[in-house]
C-alpha cells in the first residue's frame, strides 16, 4: 500500500474516533464518571507519546533549538486560539461546565485539537519509518470520549442526530486531510524544519492536555484522575518500548 494511502487512514482513523465516541453517544446514556475516567487514561497515554515519540524524536531529527522553539510555538498558539474560542462560544467557554461548549464552537475545539495530532502521524511516516502506533494508540484513546462528550451537548441544544454526525464525519475528514498534507509536504523537509513541525505537534497537544483534557477528566473523576493518568502513560510508554 502507498505510505500516501497509510497516512491518510491513520488520520482517518485518529478523526474517526471522535465520530465513534459520538455515535456511542446517540445510542445510549455513557455515564459522566465513566466519560471522564478514558479522558484520564487518553492524556497519560498522550504525554507519554508526545515525550518518547513526538519531542525526542524531533531533537533527533532537528536538534534542540527547533525542539524547544516548536514546542513553545505549538504550547503558545493553542492557548491563544482557545481564548478565541472561549469568545466565539460565551454560552459555554471551555472548562467552565460539564462539556466543553456547544455547535461550532465544539467543530472548532475539535479541529484545533485534531489537526496538529494527525499532521504528526503524517509526519512520522515520513522516510518510510511507517506510522507512530504509540501516537496514533494516544491519540484514538483520547479521541472517543472528545466525541461522546461532545455530542452530548449538542444533542442537549437541540442539535439533530444527523447534523453531529455529519459535524463530526467533516472532522474526521479534516483530520485524513492534515494527516495526508503531514506527509506529502515535510517528505522532502530539512530535519530541522520536520522537527519544528513535530515539536509544535508536541506543544499544542501538551497544552491541549493541561487546558482541557485533565481538568475536565478530574471534575468528575477527582482522586482517581491521577491513578488513571498514570495508568495511561505507562501504557503509551509499554506501547513505545515493545513497538
Amino acid at each position: 500500500m502507498p505510505e500516501w494511502i497509510g497516512a491518510t487512514l491513520a488520520g482517518l482513523l485518529a478523526g474517526g474516533a471522535l465520530l465513534a465516541g459520538a455515535i456511542i453517544a446517540l445510542l445510549g446514556q455513557v455515564p459522566t464518571r465513566v466519560v471522564a475516567a478514558i479522558m484520564a487514561l487518553g492524556s497519560g497515554t498522550l504525554i507519554s507519546a508526545l515525550a518518547f515519540d513526538l519531542v525526542l524524536e524531533a531533537q533527533r531529527e532537528g536538534g534542540i533549538v527547533p525542539t524547544v522553539l516548536g514546542f513553545a510555538v505549538g504550547a503558545i498558539v493553542y492557548v491563544a486560539a482557545n481564548q478565541l474560542l472561549d469568545r466565539f462560544d460565551q454560552r459555554h467557554p471551555r472548562g467552565t461546565s460539564e462539556y466543553p461548549g456547544t455547535g461550532a464552537g465544539i467543530a472548532l475545539g475539535a479541529l484545533l485539537d485534531g489537526i496538529p495530532e494527525s499532521a504528526v502521524l503524517g509526519l512520522s511516516m515520513v522516510g518510510g519509518g511507517g506510522v507512530s502506533m504509540p501516537v496514533l494508540i494516544a491519540i484514538v484513546i483520547s479521541n472517543v470520549p472528545e466525541g461522546l462528550s461532545s455530542t452530548a451537548e449538542l444533542r442537549r441544544s437541540g442539535r439533530s442526530s444527523g447534523f453531529v454526525i455529519s459535524l463530526w464525519v467533516g472532522i474526521a475528514l479534516a483530520c485524513a486531510l492534515a494527516s495526508l498534507l503531514g506527509y506529502v509536504l515535510l517528505d522532502t523537509a530539512s530535519g530541522e524544519v520536520t522537527a519544528f513541525i513535530t515539536a509544535i505537534a508536541a506543544g499544542a497537544i501538551l497544552a491541549m492536555i493541561c487546558d482541557t483534557m485533565i481538568p475536565e477528566a478530574f471534575r468528575s473523576a477527582h482522586a482517581l484522575t491521577g491513578l488513571l493518568v498514570t495508568a495511561g502513560f505507562l501504557l503509551g510508554y509499554t506501547v513505545h518500548v515493545l513497538g
